[in-house]
């Protein structure tokens, strides 16, 4: 039997604290990530990082990136922002809550307490049709129907 599929960083722990050279505080270098046992019947993946201890409304978004090929074992540290990639070859970037492309690490107000940023992969059951730059609320729903499982990895910073 295949164990449960799932995301870790070899940058901190699941429920532990992110660096802060992955933070706006830092180099706001996006931190490594890998997966495994992604489900047999998996076409693509989609990843989004978001706080929802943020003030206000909804969740922040620091990172949405789609379009990622199963067999790919990961991502590197340091994606650079561009809405097409090499590396990982053909996945696409969309936009942050600060409207910029690509990955902004956490950077919750000062005195605000621990923040929770939940790394969310999707495995997707299709090849989806989608373009470059878009938001969390537009590639949740391109994807609805469409995933075979969720894998959560949850970092946590606080200034």
């Amino acid at each position: 039997m295949a164990g449960a599929f799932r995301i870790r960083s070899e940058a901190f722990l699941s429920g532990g604290a992110i660096p802060r050279r992955h933070t706006g505080e830092g180099e706001d270098l996006s931190p490594s990530l890998r997966w495994d046992n992604v489900p047999e019947r998996c076409v693509e993946l989609a990843l989004i990082v978001d706080d929802p201890d943020a003030p206000g409304t909804s969740a922040w978004v620091h990172w949405v990136i789609y379009k990622i090929f199963c067999d790919e074992p990961g991502l590197a540290e340091n994606i650079p922002s561009h809405n097409k990639l090499e590396d990982p070859h053909g996945a696409f970037q969309g936009r942050n809550s600060w409207g910029t492309i690509g990955y902004r690490g956490p950077l919750p107000p000062k005195g605000h307490g621990t923040h929770h940023y939940h790394f969310t992969l999707y495995a997707l059951d299709e090849e989806l049709n989608l373009a470059p730059d878009l938001e969390k609320q537009a590639l949740l729903k391109a994807i609805s129907g469409h995933v075979l499982a969720t894998a959560e990895l949850i970092g946590v910073y606080e200034r």
